[in-house]
Formats: structure tokens, sequence, C-alpha cells
């Protein structure tokens, strides 16, 4: 499993929560981002700075996104076109999107797209809250324990 970040959006706190179990668990991860990105130095986390440009980041992550690698975004464009080809997706706010809800959160989205062009004001997501931050830890826990695989040293 390769880890994913989308992470023009994605909070501080959350890649602080990425960079230590990717480090943990040895699993390979790549922040992708349209500016400059400070990572820490290791093995196991690298970085792809594409071209300003409307998704430009996203549109990376699904050319290089395979079955079975996890992608971390609360972009639902991204989500369902990574889920279409076969990869996990796990929000900020520890949520698994899958094919079976994708489709609501797509509809649901383009109504407050269609909402705020209207010019009503739909406000934003709320901040994250330390609830939202140990559902993700525990989630991502949870994916990274299925996927790494045990070293039993039988003899």
């Amino acid at each position: 499993m390769h880890i994913w970040v989308d992470a023009d959006s994605c909070p501080g706190i959350i890649k602080d929560i990425l960079y230590r179990a990717a480090e943990r668990t040895g699993t390979l991860m790549t922040l992708v981002a349209d500016r400059p990105l400070l990572i820490p130095s290791s093995l196991f986390i690298k970085r792809i700075q594409v071209y300003c440009g409307l998704n430009a980041a996203d549109s990376r992550i699904i050319d290089l996104a395979l079955p079975g690698d996890l992608i971390i975004t609360d972009d639902i464009p991204l989500a369902s076109a990574v889920i279409s080809k076969g990869c996990l997706v796990l929000s900020q706010r520890g949520e698994m999107l899958r094919e079976e809800n994708i489709a609501e959160r797509l509809s649901a989205r383009d109504f407050m797209t269609e909402l705020r062009d209207s010019g009503i004001n739909t406000g934003g997501p709320a901040p994250l809250s330390p609830r939202n931050r140990q559902a993700f830890a525990n989630q991502l826990d949870r994916l990274l324990r299925k996927a790494t695989p045990i070293d039993l040293d039988i003899e």
C-alpha cells in the first residue's frame, strides 16, 4: 500500500499523524501539492510539486495511484475517481469514503455548489476537532495494520 496525500488542503495536524504513521510502519507516502512543502527527512516520505492549476494535484494522484493504495483527501471528485480505480479513501475527519457512499457525497457537494453559485452563503466545513483527529488516527492505524504483513519468525 502506498499512501497518497492531497496535500494542498490537508491540515498540518493530519500531516503530522501521517508522518509518524509512515515512519512507524515503514509505509511509503507521497504528498502532492501545487506549492512547495516542507516534509521530514525520511526514506518513506516523499513529495511531488505539480504546476499550479485547477485540480493539478488531483490529476497527478489519479494518474499515479494503484488499486489498494490509500488516498487521504476531503476532495469528493478526487475520492470518486480513485475509488473507481480500486483505491481506499480516508477523509481528514476519519471517514472511509466508499462506492456505497460516494454518490451521495457527490450529490451533496453539487447541491452546495449550486447554492453558493446562486449567492447563498453556505459557510465552510467546521474546523477539525480533537474527536476528528482521533477518528482519523484510529482509522489510519486500522488500515495500516491490515496492510502491513506480520513478520512471523518461525523456525
